[in-house]
């Protein structure tokens, strides 16, 4: 693997592992030894499997809390609004004006009086009694400039309490055995594609060659459980909304494997590390720019993958009260929102991996080279790990997912199923001959043609362009088309706060 940095866990572990081996080898009986020797390296690979499983795991969950406060603040920003994030605030001043009056009176033991005078001193001091009127509205519970109270960070973890003590019930009717089942098939199939996929040069639990391979395997048995989960239930809506999920995710997933499999084809490799490697070593060059549609098209199959808005029939809470999980509740459901929350992280990392050259900064290269300044970003690509770089791009990606919710609207199944069997099916096959003549007959020992990235980069944004600027007046009209670049009414920043003054 030729690219590296500082932070290198993985081979940290190894050598405090090996060490460890050696001395207890040493330390053992002469009668023992030569028995220890033989089960050596199979305990040293199981140790080191075992602290890198837990750091991969570790990793995960602690940066996937960006992903929830991302979707409040950010959605709520674009639908031009304060937005439902909630801050500690709600927990002196109430919801809507309404409290639960002096509650703290009824503590025991005297608890309630340093309680109350706490609650009492936040409520003047950030609460409604405030010369800022954004400030003193409470009904929206948005924040209002309290920025060490990190708003909207701490309601995944009052949503997790909530979740965790609620009680679980199972529908009297349901198959209580795959009703069951059906939530760890998704979550635990959620949590393993992260065992292959690697968060920096040296931070990656597994590395087989077919790495690729075994991780989309995993990615495509998660529908299962949805399936199971919407049939066991028992419900007719839950049973609808199953039923088209595994329509939905069917159409989708074929067109995503076809387009997984042009980024093998144009990396020479099954292996992700390799794949990333490829273009930060051996083409220089990333490969948005080298296969532009498939990126488009990887983008497109993982949202309708992780069943995100515009495609969300299956969970439609407007016809549907929340599709394929109605019948679950606590900390079930917690878990398997958090598993939809997991496979959209996990999408916006391999997108990074495949498309955006993994941990490699943005041109890169080109500024390390520049007079003068050069020395200075060079420092600042060693010092800073493939870690943060990767974070950095999952997490812009995951704001471009955010960005999509709030400017498309759900579309209809069969338009769903139509998008994805008529269109990005034949695209999908488009695109994989387009990988293979690349790597067959344009990539070079040397690499990619100076012409090859710009070309092809020009040639997608045309079409784009040309697609962009295409309009059927009377589809328009006849609202034959999912969706249009023409709006009756257009919204800008402040729109809708212009209309409350109002």
């Amino acid at each position: 693997m030729a690219s590296s940095d500082w932070l290198n866990i993985r081979g940290w572990t190894e050598s405090i592992i090996g060490w460890s081996m050696d001395t207890t080898h040493d330390l053992l009986p002469e009668s023992v030894q030569a028995e220890f020797a033989s089960i050596q390296p199979a305990l040293e690979l199981f140790f080191i499997a075992t602290i890198m499983c837990t750091v991969v795991f570790a990793v995960m969950m602690l940066t996937l809390m960006v992903v929830p406060y991302i979707e409040r603040k950010f959605i709520g920003r674009l639908m031009d609004r304060i937005g439902a994030t909630t801050s500690l605030r709600s927990l002196w001043i109430g919801e809507g004006n309404a409290t639960a009056g002096d509650w703290w009176n009824k503590l025991p033991m005297g608890l309630g009086g340093p309680i109350g005078f706490a609650n009492k001193k936040l409520n003047q001091s950030f609460g409604n009694e405030h010369p800022e009127e954004t400030i003193a509205r409470v009904n929206n519970r948005g924040y209002h400039g309290i920025w060490f109270l990190f708003p909207g960070f701490f309601q995944a973890l009052a949503d997790f309490m909530k979740f965790a003590t609620k009680e679980h019930m199972v529908p009297d009717k349901a198959d209580k055995l795959v009703f069951e089942v059906a939530p760890v098939i998704i979550i635990a199939t959620t949590i393993m594609v992260f065992a292959f996929v690697p968060f920096g040069p040296h931070i990656w639990a597994a590395n087989p060659d077919l790495s690729l391979i075994f991780m989309m395997a995993i990615f495509g048995v998660a529908p299962l459980g949805v399936f199971f989960a919407g049939w066991a239930s028992n419900n007719k809506y839950t049973l609808i909304g199953g039923m088209r999920s595994a329509a939905q995710l069917t159409a989708y997933e074929i067109p995503l494997l076809i387009t997984v499999l042009s980024i093998a084809v144009i990396s020479g490799s099954f292996n992700i590390l390799e794949i990333i490697d490829f273009q930060i070593e051996t083409s220089n060059t990333w490969n948005i720019f080298i296969l532009p549609l498939g990126a488009v098209l990887f983008l497109v199959t993982m949202i309708a993958e992780v069943e995100r808005i515009p495609f969300d029939m299956p969970e439609a809470e407007a016809e549907l009260v929340e599709g394929w999980w109605t019948e679950y509740g606590g900390i079930r459901w917690g878990l398997m929102f958090a598993g939809e929350m997991m496979r959209a992280y996990a999408a916006c990392i391999l997108f990074a991996m495949f498309f955006l050259g993994g941990w490699e900064f943005p041109f890169q290269d080109l500024l390390s080279s520049l007079p003068l300044i050069g020395i200075v970003f060079e420092t600042v690509f060693i010092v800073i790990p493939g870690l943060v770089v990767v974070l950095l791009k999952a997490w812009i990606l995951f704001a471009f997912f955010v960005w999509i919710r709030a400017s498309l609207h759900r579309i209809r199944t069969d338009q769903i199923l139509e998008f994805g069997w008529l269109y990005l099916l034949p695209l999908s096959i488009v695109n994989l001959v387009i990988a293979t003549f690349l790597r067959l007959e344009v990539w070079t020992d040397s690499g990619w043609p100076i012409w090859t990235a710009p070309l092809l980069t020009l040639i997608a944004l045309f079409f784009f362009v040309i697609y962009a600027i295409d309009e059927d007046e009377e589809a328009l009209a006849k609202s034959r088309r999912p969706y249009s670049t023409k709006a009756l009414s257009k919204a800008y920043p402040g729109n809708q706060r212009k209309q409350e003054v109002k």
